[in-house]
């Protein structure tokens, strides 16, 4: 947090109109442009986000929605508070994102009426092949981009190719709001409903309490929004600093033994996290934590094994075999060149030690 933000913020808390206002007006109208799409609705955080965008597309009780094991949870749980069952597919070992492979083999059997594709990491999911799927299939593609604000896929960001797109603002996110959230889509009609969803059913063209469907409080505060369009302007510099802490960082690693992160053909990654694997994850995270060095899973139960979801029979054996293996190492932009060197010397220490 720097200046413009604090200054930002005192603006607002001057004009006494802290709640959703003109601010979050001014947020969205940046954000989509930010993204090349004509809708942005701001909501209170990433969760909320998906949520929204789920009941905006007509997700209902009864219905189905594939997407990833690998994931944090918000991204099944947005599916059930929705009404919906989430439906897995299984994820590419080298990408950890959706195997279009597996969710094709998946509808064979198992019909759903969504994919919701999360762009995991910062590396967007192979998002052309998975809206060719969806297309073929008649559902709608919902891109879960919470880790991936700014990233590409054939120069289109993020957020801008399915039918509609959902940001995190949490602060370990690559911009913060603090706490927040934000829907993309091109779709007059998608961006209606989620705002008027996110604002109890408020009717957007009615009288001030004229609620034409159900819908809960999710909206944005403005002292959240003042602290967004100070991020989003600096935005590219974090994005361009952690793919640079993140390409000296592979170089240093080569021949270690470790699998460093990849970047597919026409796909841009952001790196909110560089993720590692390694057969020795635990007793390398050991090693790291005594040379001083951070790391962390992300993430160590796939969403199928957990005991919210324990009436899921599922079986994902790459997504279950990355969560017992990946392990990520600080890149963000405070990391400088002698950080990456000293956790580089130490990945490099123990696999050496340890072959």
């Amino acid at each position: 947090m720097r200046d413009e933000e604090h200054d930002r913020v005192a603006k607002v808390l001057d004009s006494g109109m802290l709640a959703d206002g003109p601010e979050v007006r001014a947020f969205e109208e940046e954000f989509a442009e930010f993204c090349g799409v004509d809708h942005a609705v701001a909501t209170a955080n990433g969760t909320t986000a998906l949520h929204a965008a789920l009941e905006a597309l007509g997700i209902d009780n009864g219905d189905r929605v594939l997407t990833t094991p690998f994931s944090f949870v918000s991204s099944a749980n947005a599916i059930r508070l929705a009404g919906a069952e989430p439906v897995f597919a299984d994820v590419r070992p080298d990408t950890y994102n959706l195997d279009p492979d597996s969710v094709r083999k998946t509808l064979e059997t198992e019909p759903v009426d969504a994919i919701l594709a999360v762009h995991l990491y910062g590396l967007p999911a192979d998002l052309n092949t998975l809206a060719d799927i969806a297309d073929e299939h008649d559902v709608p593609l919902v891109e879960d981009a919470a880790q991936a604000h700014g990233a590409t896929v054939d120069g289109n960001r993020v957020g801008s190719v399915g039918d509609v797109g959902c940001f995190s603002f949490y602060p370990t996110k690559n911009m913060t709001t603090g706490e927040g959230g934000m829907i993309t889509t091109d779709d007059e009609g998608i961006a209606a409903r989620a705002s008027s969803y996110i604002n109890h059913g408020r009717s957007m063209d009615g009288g001030s309490y004229e609620h034409v469907r159900l819908g809960h409080n999710f909206r944005m505060t403005s002292i959240a929004a003042a602290l967004g369009r100070a991020q989003l302007d600096r935005l590219p510099k974090y994005t361009e600093r952690r793919r640079e802490n993140a390409e000296k960082l592979t170089e240093q690693l080569e021949e270690t033994g470790v699998t460093t992160p990849v970047e597919p053909a026409g796909r841009t990654h952001v790196y909110h996290q560089y993720t590692i694997r390694s057969e020795k994850r635990d007793e390398l995270m050991n090693y790291l934590e005594e040379q001083g060095v951070g790391s962390a899973v992300y993430y160590p139960t796939c969403i199928h094994k957990q005991p919210a979801y324990d009436d899921v029979s599922h079986k994902a054996p790459v997504a279950e075999r990355a969560s017992r293996e990946v392990v990520s190492l600080p890149i963000h932009p405070n990391v400088d060149v002698d950080d990456i060197e000293t956790i580089a010397d130490a990945v490099r220490s123990y696999m050496e030690g340890n072959k």
